[in-house]
């Protein structure tokens, strides 16, 4: 792949910043934008992961490497703001269907799908000239409307759930009863020989193949993998390859990997680790059957990683052989942090897991019918340097991997600026020669900080984000963050990122003018956006489990209320019997 690369840094560094085309004009670009889901800050090679990223890594060797990127604590909300450039209340996903108190259904901003009115980065470019192409997760609703293909997106296959399993079309909890996936606006069945990172990318390619009159317009491609979501899961000879990777445990893990943030300067060389959570398991604790299915299971998320990127090869390798590459500006992000879930630690996941053909056998942990995931533990290990994970307003939930090459790009280049999830859509549009559409967006281009080094937010620029009551306010250096229970206290604190990204020492009473300047710049942003205060005593866990038992009613309420007639019924048997009984005696 090293000759296609350089071949593609030479076209960005000989026409610096766009391919000239015969008539003379800049050519616009292409754009692939590349979505994992729930990787980690540090879980890909070139961020210093154990997981082998030979694409990813030559990416962000050929282009700009960002180490202050933001997303939300969640993947719907990130996804809204990705396609949109808004924040997530503006979007109608200001947080994720699955979590949603009944307090707040109905509200503005929390329809949990994107609202009339709100415009996608597809349709825009659709409007510019642009194909407009998506596989993967869309999450984002599936009723009359709500599709890519009513979103600008030409071409579609696309899962509209959460998560589901990576081999087979089924649910992954109790949530969802089926896997809903759809091409166009039709609901699509999986071929058999289905593994998920493989068939988006074989998708992607066929539709990127596809002839006819806009054959040979700019392409929008957006490529959402399931990977690294809850089922982990990956083949075999992926998962071998980390064979005695991870058997040290998680604390180990967390403190190698915060090690190696700093002498890769992904950290400050002063910077310090949070202790894990006390209510977290010691690996020294477990039973040696734990230890080998918990090491395996870790294993398995890297060698989902690394399959996903040898798909995602397969495909920058087609762009480069039709010639596309060159003129192909590429992202490469993740929609949040890694996910802490442990699901068979709620009642009746196990249950659940036996209907539905799932087990956690370790000769088949990560194949077809296995059900692996990391848990909290491992998922505090993998956020290091930085504390906490997916679902809060933490840095180990928010700051994720951030790559960018291609046409003008600066190559080899690393920024430490910061950068959020709705600058995607402006920065887009900025390198399509629409930048005059993004006024009504939230984010920002980053094209002044991947052409020059500059900055898209200055320091005394606030910008908020909350989803599910965790949020946070950055200012310059600063950070204002609250995260919810169960893993936070609901408390405000504020941190010096530009020392102390790991949230470690909370600033709060020795800069009271700051924390009182910042409250009020968070004030203005939950008005301006509508953001809604959570009902008391709401636990974000707690309200998942409850949904997940609300729908199950839903789906199974007749075989509940036949069992529950059967049950009253053999009671009155029962009774009429010893009513008899007595009489006679």
């Amino acid at each position: 792949m090293t000759r296609g690369w350089l071949a593609w840094l030479m076209m960005a560094l000989l026409f610096a910043g766009s391919v000239v085309a015969e008539e003379g004009k800049p050519e616009r670009p292409n754009f692939l934008v590349v979505l994992i889901d729930d990787a980690a800050y540090m879980d890909l090679g070139t961020y210093g992961g154990e997981a082998r990223t030979p694409t990813i890594d030559e990416i962000a060797e050929h282009g700009t490497l960002f180490t202050n990127y933001h997303t939300s604590p969640l993947c719907a909300p990130s996804r809204a703001m990705l396609l949109t450039g808004l924040d997530n209340h503006r979007t109608g996903l200001a947080t994720i269907p699955e979590v949603l108190p009944p307090e707040h259904v109905g509200k503005p901003g929390y329809a949990m799908r994107l609202e009339p009115g709100v415009t996608t980065i597809a349709t825009r470019l659709k409007g510019a000239g642009y194909r407009t192409l998506m596989t993967g997760k869309w999450h984002l609703g599936h009723d009359k409307g709500d599709l890519p293909v009513d979103h600008g997106f030409d071409r579609s296959f696309i899962l509209d759930a959460s998560g589901a399993d990576n081999w087979e079309q089924k649910s992954y909890m109790p949530y969802y009863k089926t896997a809903d996936w759809f091409e166009g606006s039709e609901r699509a069945t999986l071929p058999d020989d289905f593994y998920s990172s493989e068939f988006l990318v074989d998708k992607m390619i066929d539709y990127l193949d596809e002839a006819g009159a806009d054959k040979d317009k700019p392409f929008f491609a957006y490529l959402a993998f399931q990977a690294v979501h809850i089922p982990v899961q990956a083949p075999k000879e992926y998962t071998d390859r980390y064979a005695g990777v991870y058997e040290a445990g998680w604390e180990s893990l967390r403190e190698a990997r915060f090690n190696r943030a700093r002498e890769l300067g992904l950290a400050p060389e002063g910077a310090t680790l949070k202790p894990m959570p006390e209510r977290l398991r010691k690996w020294e604790d477990l039973s040696e059957e734990d230890r080998a299915l918990y090491a395996r299971s870790m294993a398995v998320n890297a060698g989902m990683i690394e399959a996903m990127d040898h798909h995602l090869g397969r495909l920058i390798d087609h762009l480069r052989a039709t010639g596309q590459l060159e003129n192909t500006v590429v992202i490469v992000t993740s929609d949040n942090g890694p996910e802490p879930s442990n699901p068979v630690a709620q009642t009746g996941f196990t249950t659940w897991m036996y209907f539905n053909d799932y087990d956690r056998r370790l000769d088949n942990l990560g194949e077809e019918g296995s059900y692996a995931f990391i848990g909290p533990e491992w998922a505090t290990a993998a956020a290091a340097p930085f504390s906490l994970f997916k679902f809060y307003a933490s840095e180990g939930g928010m700051r994720v991997p951030f790559v960018m090459a291609g046409p003008g790009v600066a190559p080899g280049a690393r920024t430490g600026a910061l950068g959020f999830v709705t600058d995607i859509a402006p920065t887009l549009l900025d390198y399509a020669g629409a930048g005059e559409q993004a006024g009504d967006m939230t984010g920002r281009s980053l094209r002044p900080v991947v052409t020059d080094g500059g900055h898209a937010y200055g320091p005394d620029d606030a910008v908020g984000m909350e989803v599910s009551g965790n949020a946070a306010l950055y200012k310059g250096n600063w950070k204002l963050v609250r995260n919810m229970p169960p893993w936070g206290d609901g408390q405000w604190h504020l941190f010096d990122m530009a020392t102390d990204p790991g949230e470690t020492t909370d600033l709060s009473d020795s800069h009271p003018d700051v924390v009182a300047a910042m409250h009020a710049d968070y004030a203005a942003y939950a008005e301006a956006n509508g953001v809604q205060e959570l009902p008391p005593g709401y636990n974000i866990h707690k309200q998942i489990a409850k949904n997940a038992m609300l729908k199950q009613l839903k789906y199974y309420g007749w075989f509940f209320a036949l069992v529950l007639a059967g049950a009253l019924g053999l009671l009155g048997l029962l009774v009429w019997g010893i009513v008899r009984l007595i009489r006679r005696h």
